[in-house]
């Protein structure tokens, strides 16, 4: 959490109050040291004519904002702005409205707070706050824990929360009197924090969680922790064991939020049972008229995901509208295909994923058209899509209430190929009876890396990834799994992961510890390839081929009973003199030393002093033999050259850059050699860099007269050669502070024009001067 964070957080602990009418009253959290805001009326009020005129070409939208706005005004959100003080600080905001694309025909009108005025803007000024949002992946892990499931949200959640009195004037408007547009355009006030404002989701949940602290005494921990843990923003999930739970904890929640003004509204629910026990005003909107006897119930989105409450199944729902063949329209298509629990990964990561990563290395804009010979594929795999409409994902993890739950473990798998790395979990349950569940909790996956890697090196990678999805499911299911084994068919790996001896290079020694710092080696298993269930990730599975798979129900071992446990084996290297990852290892088997000096332990052979002696000069007489006493020709001195100073200080003549020698495989035992040649190299190198510092220039120590006009002039030009220089004649100078002239006027004629050119003085070689004599000319 970083400082600003904290202060936010104490802004908010200080300034966060309630109302008389039992409403949290919360300030702006302005920044301790900002600029102060500049009066932007007149550019606010030019934005709101621009918003009158599109208002009045488009009658369904104008029909829309004034609806909207005249929630605003009913519900007290905003009043009318009291006159301004002398150099009162305000702020003035912009309105825009913006349609939801999955609920069309209504608007919502954004209040713009990052508008600016002289690079200035409202967010600017205010803290953000910290994120304290639960984690979106967290909260549909628990959603599917137990068989009773149910979802509601906060009506209007950000308009629950006024703002500090004295702040108001930041949140100032343009609009109609009595929301008419036939009256005149007046100035308004927000009096609730806005979409628009950056710090309101942070203000809205420290509120939220401010009045569950609050009601947890009367209202049960159970009913804290419900909305701590269960929110994400305004929308909550969760799932109970029996409807008795369920009806309970959601009327104690309901209770404890309207103490601050807060409703609790649009429920739905799997359970028939639940939905009876509210009114129809608070079921969710596509409930309220419907009979839940003989209707058929309609998909219900939570957090993205369709929900069909009724088989309760997530589902999918593609979009059939066609865009076009550019990157643009590509990446729009797959991304209306939401799936953050990796439901459909085989179908997804080896077509769109890699196609999608493939035309952003190729294409260069984003809106150019695609290549012809991509076109096809794109075609049929968004044709096949349509096979994902007909698949149902079951949402809890076992069809028993987690009451009769005997013992749970934790199965994830992963795999590699040389496009993309995967794993996926399976959450095993075994009841009082001994019979095992498996349900298929959530997947994965990556694409490889652009720059190749071995295969043994992107399974250690889906390794890694297996750790750290293990870790994201078993702190954020919040349930008590008592095992979590994991499981690869890579031998390889195993051998790293096994490993308590080897050294390995940085590549593989890091992934090794992250896995080793999160499990032990007896967590993991060896799987044959054909019941690795990511394997159908890392092959690609068709849509409609994926319901047939193994991807949802998992391999069939996994439903044994506790008596047939996987075996732990303990794995070896594969071939380690032959692993490039493994660093090699050095034995030294014997080391013997001695200090013998002239060989003297040969002298104990002899039995004489003399014999000793005769031997020794025998040896020096032949040895003399060998010499050459040729004499010296110039034939034998043609390798010999003449060292010279420029050689020897400066090292310019190529003859002493010869080869640093030739040295044998034997040299290789012996290292002097190499520090003796690195020695020379840096002698070298140092003294062609610093030899010349150390010598001293003179230059420019004799001063000579100006330039003046009327000299002539060579023009030095250094693409040309001397002769070549033009000639010219001075016509003004310029001198400096110090008298010295450094710059002059030079007119030239070339090619029967005549041209004037500013050129410094040591650009100009002087010829003839008229009021020198021939000997002061240089």
């Amino acid at each position: 959490m970083s400082i600003e964070d904290r202060l936010f957080l104490e802004i908010m602990n200080q300034g966060m109050t309630k109302d008389k009418s039992k409403s949290w009253v919360a300030p702006l959290p302005f920044r301790p040291q900002r600029q102060r805001l500049p009066d932007n009326k007149e550019l606010v009020y030019n934005r709101f004519i621009s918003l009158k005129h599109k208002l009045q070409k488009t009658p369904e939208m104008k029909e829309h904002f004034f609806t909207f706005m005249e929630g605003i005004f009913q519900n007290n959100h905003a009043e009318m702005a009291p006159a301004l003080r002398d150099l009162e600080e305000r702020w003035y905001l912009p309105t825009f409205g913006v349609y939801h694309p999955k609920k069309l025909g209504q608007i919502r009108v954004v209040f713009d707070s990052s508008a600016r005025c002289e690079s200035l803007s409202l967010n600017d000024v205010l803290l953000s706050g910290p994120d304290l949002n639960n984690r979106l992946l967290e909260v549909l892990l628990r959603f599917r824990k137990d068989s009773i499931a149910f979802m509601a949200d906060i009506q209007q959640m950000f308009h629950c929360f006024l703002v500090k009195e004295e702040h108001r004037n930041y949140l100032r408007f343009f609009w109609y009197r009595n929301n008419d547009p036939n009256e005149d355009i007046v100035e308004y006030r927000m009096r609730v924090h806005i979409f628009g404002n950056s710090p309101s989701p942070a203000v809205t949940i420290y509120g939220l969680r401010l009045s569950a602290q609050e009601g947890e005494a009367k209202y049960g921990s159970d009913a804290r922790s419900y909305v701590e843990k269960d929110f994400f923003v305004d929308d909550c999930l969760k799932s109970t064991p029996t409807n008795e739970s369920a009806i309970s904890l959601l009327k104690r929640t309901r209770e404890m939020l309207a103490l601050s003004n807060l409703r609790l509204h649009q429920i739905a629910s799997n359970s028939r049972e639940l939905m009876e026990a509210f009114s129809n005003q608070d079921h969710a909107s596509d409930l309220k008229d419907l009979d839940l006897d003989t209707d058929s119930l309609p998909l219900q989105r939570s957090l993205g995901l369709l929900w069909n409450f009724k088989a309760d199944t997530f589902t999918f729902q593609i979009n059939k509208e066609e865009k076009p063949f550019t990157r643009r329209g590509v990446l729009s298509t797959i991304n209306s295909l939401y799936d953050p629990l990796g439901f459909v990964t085989p179908v997804t990561i080896q077509d769109y994923k890699i196609m999608l990563r493939d035309l952003t290395t190729e294409m260069s804009d984003w809106d150019d058209p695609l290549p012809t010979e991509k076109k096809d594929l794109w075609t049929s795999w968004k044709k096949s899509l349509e096979a994902l409409t007909s698949l149902h994902v079951t949402r809890p993890y076992a069809s028993i209430p987690s009451t009769e739950v005997k013992m749970q473990k934790l199965h994830i798998f992963c795999d590699a190929s040389i496009k993309a790395i995967t794993a996926v979990a399976y959450l095993k349950t075994i009841d009082a009876k001994e019979q095992c569940h498996v349900g298929f909790v959530m997947s994965r996956a990556k694409l490889t890396p652009l720059r190749e890697h071995t295969i043994p090196r992107l399974e250690l990678c889906a390794a890694v990834l297996v750790v750290e999805l293990a870790e994201m499911i078993t702190s954020g299911m919040g349930l008590e799994i008592e095992e979590v084994e994991f499981h690869t068919d890579s031998k390889v790996v195993l051998g790293y992961i096994c490993n308590e001896i080897r050294r390995f290079y940085v590549y593989v020694s890091n992934r090794v510890l992250r896995i080793r710092r999160s499990t032990s080696p007896q967590q993991w298993h060896y799987v044959s390839t054909q019941h690795n269930a990511a394997d159908h990730a890392t092959r690609s599975v068709a849509a409609c081929h994926l319901k047939a798979t193994t991807w949802f129900t998992g391999p069939a071992f996994l439903y044994c009973s506790t008596a047939c446990n996987i075996r732990c084996d303990t794995f070896e290297f594969i071939d380690p003199d032959a692993d490039g990852e493994i660093r090699p290892e050095v034995s030294v088997l014997n080391t013997v030393t001695s200090d013998r000096q002239l060989e003297s332990h040969r002298f104990s052979r002899f039995s004489t002093w003399m014999s000793l002696v005769r031997a020794i000069a025998i040896l020096i007489h032949i040895a003399k033999s060998y010499t050459s006493t040729l004499p010296v020709s110039q034939k034998s001195c043609k390798d010999w050259h003449h060292c010279k100073n420029a050689m020897l200080l400066t090292k310019k003549n190529s003859t002493l850059n010869a080869p640093s020698g030739e040295f044998t495989e034997k040299d290789l035992y012996r290292r002097q050699w190499r520090q003796v040649q690195s020695l020379s190299n840096v002698f070298w190198d140092k003294w062609r860099k610093e030899n010349s510092t150390l010598q001293s220039r003179r230059k420019w120590k004799t001063n000579k007269p100006n330039i003046r006009p009327g000299d002539v002039v060579l023009m030095k030009d250094h693409q040309s050669h001397r002769n070549e220089w033009p000639l010219g004649l001075i016509t003004n100078m310029f001198p400096s502070k110090d008298g010295n002239v450094r710059k002059a006027e030079v007119k030239i004629w070339k090619l029967g024009e005549c041209k004037l050119f500013l050129r410094p003085t040591t650009e100009l070689v002087l010829l003839f001067s008229p009021e020198k004599t021939n000997s002061d000319v240089r």
